[in-house]
């Protein structure tokens, strides 16, 4: 019973189930652009990668904030909760996520062309991850706004 009773919790739960949805959306939207554009090989990484086109993160709290808005209104200090860690999460993934993958991407070359002349070792690579531009930024929120207003009307 305390298990069907979680699960029909959560189901009802419209603002978790709009931003889950367009996280969701958002990635697999991702591969599907990747899919198409670049002709890669599809794997189960990139379903579960960050960057790229649209922004999952964007589109899931945008969508988590919208329908806390729609349901509970603007006044609501769930709303501005999750209207700031929207803001947070928004400026995380354009800014400082997307400078940190930059010098990620710099400090590999130099670590390469070093390891060329044996002053270091290769395998000081660090991992490169990308942010978001801000126009990924910008169609993932769009994508998480529709889609918390299209789910609006189911619940």
């Amino acid at each position: 019973m305390f298990v069907l009773d979680f699960l029909l919790d959560i189901f009802s739960n419209y603002p978790f189930i709009a931003a889950t949805v367009s996280w969701a959306v958002a990635q697999i939207t991702k591969v599907i652009i990747v899919l198409i554009y670049y002709k890669d090989e599809m794997s189960s990484k990139l379903f579960l990668s960050s960057g790229g086109m649209p922004s999952s993160h964007a589109a899931a709290v945008c969508a988590l904030s919208m329908s806390i808005a729609l349901k509970y209104g603007l006044a609501d200090p769930l709303f501005a909760v999750s209207a700031l860690l929207s803001f947070i999460v928004v400026y995380d993934a354009a800014g400082v996520r997307r400078s940190t993958g930059e010098q990620a991407k710099t400090l590999n070359q130099l670590i390469t062309e070093l390891s060329d002349d044996k002053q270091i070792s290769d395998d000081k690579k660090v991992k490169e991850v990308l942010g978001h531009t801000p126009l990924q930024v910008v169609v993932g929120s769009l994508l998480g706004i529709v889609i918390s207003v299209l789910f609006s009307f189911l619940y």
